[in-house]
């Protein structure tokens, strides 16, 4: 509706205006989307044949949702595109607290001013990014907060008595009337709380203490929980479950290219780092696997989740990782290495939640060994298995050239913060180590032969055929049986500390 010379009751009267409620306008919209082929919520990645069909069944059944899941399956950010499906701009009482309809005033303020002004009352437009509230459940939420209470201060101001309906401070709810109301976590909102939400959700008005007022508000709720919820913080009582009209369940990616899509729109990269750093699609793959091999590790909590940001900080992390050593090597441009990915410990150690065995363990370590096994998984994505290289007696092993040059007692150290040039230099050193890359992958360019290069080290290595063992600049690759005689393996303690020095004799 155009609304530029719509400024009194009077004229929004006369061009035809006439109410609707907040589900309806949803439903609407909805509707006129679907009709013309247009996306309803953009940038959902692998939510298209599960949660948004659900999703728009719910909006255009007028129901409040509920969505259900673990952290980070963009629950959140679905309740806050809905606000898309509003109508651009909504006439209300202006000055009223209540976002009053001036067709059907709600609150005294507005009923008082349409009785004294009648067609004069003054109309304002409010844009729909002003219609979303949303409220994170936190145990010291209170009702007032909420829904509302008397204020004593607006008692002594105006001179009125308790018993007065304008002494009243509305809550959050009564002041989201005609928009969207979000609580997130709302198994964290304490049982008592949750009640005072029933006859909001089922008669739609709202209850004060101490006050006959009735006001039938008009809200689109919608609610965010974690199944765990259900039985460890806090729970969502029955009877609120019960006036919540549609409960849906959002899941995690279903494949790695579905994670990568969101973590590549959802990713902070500089412009400066885009132009200082090239990736490559392995690199992307390694990072969405650590998430696949986190969901199914023995270390991790299942019923937590492991999040989609995990894999958003690890690319963050590892792009800077990139930047960083270019920067301290006066290099103006770089090329993403598996030093780089392995660097990004710290932005997983955070993001998991360990059980008994993972806390024994130590989140380092358990980050460690996640990378690990996303290597050795997408490994055989570009290389042969060499498990099966070891059965077949009739081909020759393309691995055995690199294996010998270890077993005769050489190393290679790649350091993480090496120059483009030493740590060429270092690949090379390795013989057969490029044939086995230049074989399979003939048309790659130099940058991704050489990080082909250390993926095949890093690979040899989670599969027994090499030793990788850390240092703290980065790694040592040797032959495998020297190495359990003189370092730990990669994800135990450093190599390079200090000798302990001798105890004193007491």
């Amino acid at each position: 509706m155009t609304h530029d010379h719509i400024r009194t009751l009077g004229q929004l009267r006369a061009s035809g205006y006439q109410p609707r409620s907040v589900k309806q306008e949803l439903r609407d919209n909805l509707i006129a989307k679907l009709r013309n082929k247009e996306e309803v919520f953009p940038g959902i990645y692998g939510y298209e044949e599960t949660v948004i069909p659900d999703l728009q069944r719910a909006i255009l059944s007028m129901h409040h949702i509920n969505l259900l899941g673990l952290r980070g399956q963009a629950k959140t950010r679905i309740a806050r595109l809905m606000v898309d499906l509003l109508d651009e701009y909504i006439p209300v009482v202006e000055g009223s607290e209540l976002n009053d309809d001036p067709l059907q005033p709600l609150s005294i303020y507005a009923k008082n001013l349409i009785a004294e002004k009648g067609d004069d009352t003054p109309v304002s437009w409010m844009h729909r990014s002003d219609r979303y509230t949303e409220k994170l459940a936190t145990p010291d939420v209170s009702v007032a907060d909420l829904i509302g209470d008397a204020d004593p201060i607006k008692a002594a101001t105006l001179k009125l008595p308790y018993s007065d309906e304008r002494v009243i401070h509305f809550g959050l709810i009564p002041r989201s009337h005609r928009g969207i109301f979000v609580i997130n976590e709302l198994p964290d909102l304490q049982a008592r709380i949750q009640v005072s939400l029933f006859n909001i959700l089922q008669e739609g008005d709202i209850q004060i203490r101490g006050f006959k007022v009735r006001l039938p508000l008009d809200i689109q709720f919608v609610f965010t929980a974690n199944p765990e919820d259900y039985t460890n913080r806090g729970s969502i009582v029955t009877p609120l479950k019960d006036r919540i009209d549609s409960q849906i369940i959002t899941h995690y990616p279903k494949s790695i290219e579905i994670g990568k899509r969101i973590t590549k729109q959802e990713a902070r990269i500089k412009e400066e780092q885009k132009g200082m750093v090239t990736s490559n699609e392995i690199i992307h793959d390694l990072v969405e696997q650590v998430a696949v091999e986190a969901r199914g590790s023995e270390f991790v909590d299942a019923k937590s989740g492991v999040s989609a940001r995990l894999t958003i900080s690890a690319y963050e992390s590892l792009i800077s990782a990139a930047e960083r050593r270019a920067l301290i090597n006066g290099e103006k441009k770089t090329y993403v290495r598996i030093a780089d990915f392995i660097a990004a410990v710290p932005a997983l150690t955070g993001k998991v939640e360990l059980v008994y065995e993972g806390e024994q363990e130590g989140a380092g370590i358990v980050a460690e060994k996640l990378m690990g096994k996303a290597i050795r998984t997408l490994f055989l994505n570009y290389f042969p298995d060499p498990d099966k290289q070891k059965k077949v007696k009739t081909k020759p092993n393309p691995y055995k050239e690199v294996q010998d040059w270890f077993g005769a007692g050489n190393t290679v150290d790649v350091l993480n913060d090496s120059s483009d040039k030493d740590y060429q230099k270092a690949l090379d050193q390795v013989p057969g180590l490029r044939n086995i890359v230049t074989f399979l992958h003939p048309n790659e360019d130099k940058e991704t032969t050489y990080f082909l290069m250390e993926f095949c080290l890093h690979g040899l290595a989670e599969h027994s055929l090499i030793s990788r063992n850390r240092v703290t600049a980065g790694a040592q690759f040797k032959d495998l049986l020297s190495s359990m005689f003189t370092m730990p393996s990669f994800g135990g303690d450093d190599d390079d500390d200090e000798d302990e020095k001798p105890r004193r004799r007491r």
